[in-house]
């Protein structure tokens, strides 16, 4: 097995391998770029994102700064994702973010970790699961998903949560570590913010 087959299977492997450093430097380099262009370059912003990412939807929007592992190169966003400023992905492997979904400010999305042990550790050796979130989704301010993780449709992480285990599709999952709250159901049909309720014409549009 190749170190980049080992780096893509969640086998242990030695991530400042040099054939693995010479692809990332660049690729951060890429990142460093895409960060300095003025936003009022939209358009140039988003040829960037595209070229930076390993998919990247139509209408997909990344505020800087944007910071990557991997500069991105291992990302895969869905059409419409919009992920606020400070996002942080440790992309040494694939992340997958489906359509629609919204990424709070200082999320981290991380994918690679350390062995327990602390002579391997010592090592500098890592492992890394891949991370999937479905479509529709909004993880809310300062969450972090861990590696392996995978989240289903429609659902909402609560600001702050620690996601270390897998959450289905349609709840709200808050905490440390996260858990499920409630299911979305039809008071969310009604009411968008405590007791505030939703206009009925904005049903109207859809």
């Amino acid at each position: 097995m190749t170190i980049t087959e080992k780096q893509h299977s969640g086998e242990i492997y030695l991530p400042m391998d040099e054939e693995i450093l010479k692809e990332q430097l660049v690729f951060l380099d890429s990142l460093k770029e895409y960060n300095e262009i003025p936003h009022v370059r939209m358009k140039e912003r988003e040829e960037k994102l595209r070229q930076m990412l390993a998919e990247a939807g139509e209408g997909c929007y990344v505020e800087s700064p944007f910071f990557a592992n991997f500069g991105g190169r291992h990302v895969h966003l869905g059409k419409g994702v919009y992920a606020n400023f400070n996002l942080t992905l440790v992309d040494d492997t694939h992340i997958y973010v489906g359509d629609y979904t919204m990424i709070g400010p200082n999320v981290t999305l991380a994918t690679a970790g350390h062995p327990i042990n602390p002579e391997l550790r010592r090592q500098g050796l890592q492992f890394n699961m891949p991370i999937h979130i479905g479509k529709n989704c909004w993880l809310g301010a300062g969450v972090i998903v861990m590696p392996g993780v995978t989240i289903g449709d429609n659902t909402v992480i609560g600001a702050g949560s620690i996601v270390t285990k897998d959450i289905p599709s349609g709840v709200v999952a808050v905490g440390n570590p996260c858990r499920v709250l409630r299911e979305v159901g039809q008071r969310d049909r009604e009411y968008y913010f405590r007791d505030r309720k939703i206009d009925p014409s904005l049903w109207e549009t859809k």
